[in-house]
């Protein structure tokens, strides 16, 4: 077996491979450096037995450790079919992004909780991983992988380091420690936000778990200040991603368990942030348990969501708007609305953030209705790319433009997404229905026009009214060319909804059998295909899409630049 990629494909469509991963990695994709012989000296002392072990909170996929017991390896619409237990890099990878995920391990608790006999083939595969890539590889040993891998083997701790002859526990440990040392050694070059909170995260397990307590006074200062750094006053994750909020807190409750195991003190600012942060995931949590998919968030399992809710030991508080984090909710009796008014963050936090202001998404109890593309790590990068667009999201486009501007990032040259401007948002609540109005004025600079968006929900939570408008703001000059520009209102639908056009009407059946009534004082309404992403892997779909063309000069007034439509409630079926 070779240690290197291998062409999984013809030399045309490899090379093609390649050209995609350069251009959506940045620099994340770049081959790592090895050491030199100076810098990679290991310590004289060996690698100890744990002291304690971690406790992983996320439960473990069924669905997915039965496909790997029998062979299967998928990464998002990707697969292997293996033989024999072999382990996925026996065989050339279908391309870099499913090398790279595979080699990240995400699937390991997964395969060690399915049985015995799952446990002996996930320790045998760590063995095979060990024996040919446990001394260096230029492309798995890159910091994003090494330290999910790194994680994902802590987290297993219990089983891959209490499993198998003494020889085989001593390599494992011997290779978790090569790697920690190499990131320990490189980190320092290393400007991207996911792998520093995995970096901190590792730090301080391991100094605990090996009883350093010089390192672990280091680590956990430097964690405190990667928390000041990524987490909003509110509680939300700089990033503005409620998957990525949900796994910081996994992560901290997995070290606060570590420290009470070894009988250490939870520092005063973890209990904060965790008090805070918890309250925030149960905002995002919607009435099926899974999280809003905004930004770069999936429906993450609801098992994982209640499992982590539970071990904060927090009372779930409710409130309708993060002021921080930027969004607004709508809650009447079964429907529920989410509302995006918050702008991109700072880069590097932005580089996968998405382009979606003012978008929104709308359940009925348990059934999802409108959302947007949504987002999976496991989708490959194109897929990832295409869903951070505007059009990807439930708001309107302009002459088929961004709502912002992407820009490269100096340090990942990674995309990521300025703005918009002067987005703001207020709320009205009325006795019997709550208002939402927002605006930003990301075509101001181009077009010259602001985008407002106002909602209300019935009292009954049996109508969901909006009205999108595009204004000339007084103050500025007219438009001389007067030539009216195109837009497009989307609405992106859940893969659960089937949806039939009927005249001037779209009928909506969802996965709680209630049928709702789409329409809109427009001409130009459609329904069209799509995509979704926020269960792993690319799902056809359907948005509804009312298209026209805007006065460069209205007021917002004219039926070309007022929008008005309704989601209505229509029975249900049995």
């Amino acid at each position: 077996m070779t240690a290197q990629i291998r062409k999984a494909e013809p030399e045309q469509n490899a090379s093609k491979d390649a050209a995609r991963w350069k251009r959506f990695s940045g620099t994340l994709g770049q081959p790592a450096k090895p050491l030199s012989t100076e810098e990679s000296a290991r310590a004289e002392a060996d690698v100890k037995p744990f002291a304690a072990y971690l406790k992983a909170l996320i439960p473990p996929d069924p669905l997915r450790s039965d496909a790997i017991i029998e062979d299967r390896w998928r990464i998002g619409h990707e697969r292997l079919q293996l033989s024999n237990g072999a382990p996925p890099w026996s065989v050339p990878p279908p391309s870099h992004h499913f090398a790279d995920r595979v080699h990240r391990f995400d699937w390991l608790k997964d395969m060690i909780a399915h049985s015995d006999a799952g446990l002996n083939r996930a320790c045998a595969i760590v063995d095979d991983w060990t024996e040919h890539f446990g001394q260096f590889h230029a492309f798995f040993w890159r910091l994003d992988p090494l330290t999910s891998r790194v994680w994902n083997w802590l987290l297993a701790g219990r089983h891959l380091f209490q499993t198998g002859t003494d020889a085989a526990r001593q390599s494992r440990l011997d290779a978790l420690h090569q790697q920690i040392l190499y990131m320990q050694k490189t980190l320092h070059i290393c400007t991207d936000p996911e792998v520093l909170w995995r970096a901190g995260c590792i730090n301080l397990a391991y100094a605990l778990v090996q009883e350093d307590q010089p390192s672990l006074k280091s680590a956990l200062k430097a964690f405190e200040a990667l928390t000041d750094d990524q987490l909003l006053a509110d509680g939300g994750h700089i990033s503005r991603s409620p998957q990525t909020l949900l796994l910081c807190l996994a992560d901290m409750l997995v070290l606060q368990d570590l420290l009470k195991q070894v009988n250490i003190e939870c520092p005063e600012f973890m209990q904060k942030w965790i008090m805070r942060m918890a309250a925030m995931v149960n905002f995002f949590k919607l009435h099926d348990g899974a999280l809003a998919v905004f930004n770069n968030g999936s429906e993450t399992r609801m098992e994982g969501v209640d499992a982590v809710l539970k071990a904060s030991g927090q009372t779930p508080r409710n409130f309708m708007f993060t002021i921080k984090s930027g969004f607004h909710k709508l809650r009447k009796e079964k429907l529920t609305l989410m509302l995006d008014c918050g702008t991109a963050p700072p880069a590097p936090y932005a580089t996968k953030a998405h382009a979606g202001p003012l978008g929104f998404e709308f359940t009925d109890g348990t059934a999802r209705i409108v959302t947007s593309s949504g987002f999976s790590p496991e989708a490959n990068l194109e897929w990832q790319a295409a869903s951070r667009r505007t059009i990807a999201h439930s708001t309107l486009s302009l002459s088929g433009r961004d709502a912002v501007t992407f820009k490269t990032c100096e340090t990942s040259q990674l995309l990521y997404p300025a703005g918009p401007v002067d987005l703001v948002a207020k709320r009205m609540e009325e006795e019997s229905k709550v208002w939402l109005e927002a605006q930003h004025s990301g075509f101001k600079e181009k077009y010259g026009l602001i985008h407002k968006r106002r909602l209300s929900v019935s009292a009954s939570g049996t109508c969901l009214n909006g009205e999108d408008s595009l204004v000339r703001p007084v103050a500025s000059e007219l438009d001389e060319d007067g030539k009216f520009i195109g837009f497009t209102l989307r609405f992106h639908l859940h893969p659960t909804v089937s949806a039939i056009k009927d005249n001037d009407k779209i009928y909506l059946r969802c996965e709680n059998n209630a049928i709702w009534r789409f329409t809109s004082s427009h001409d130009g309404l459609q329904l069209e295909n799509a995509y979704y992403l926020g269960r792993g892997v690319p799902e056809k779909s359907k948005q509804i899409l009312i298209t026209g063309r805007a006065d460069p000069n209205s007021d917002g007034t004219d039926p070309s630049n007022q929008i008005q439509w309704t989601f209505e409630r229509n029975g249900s079926v049995s």
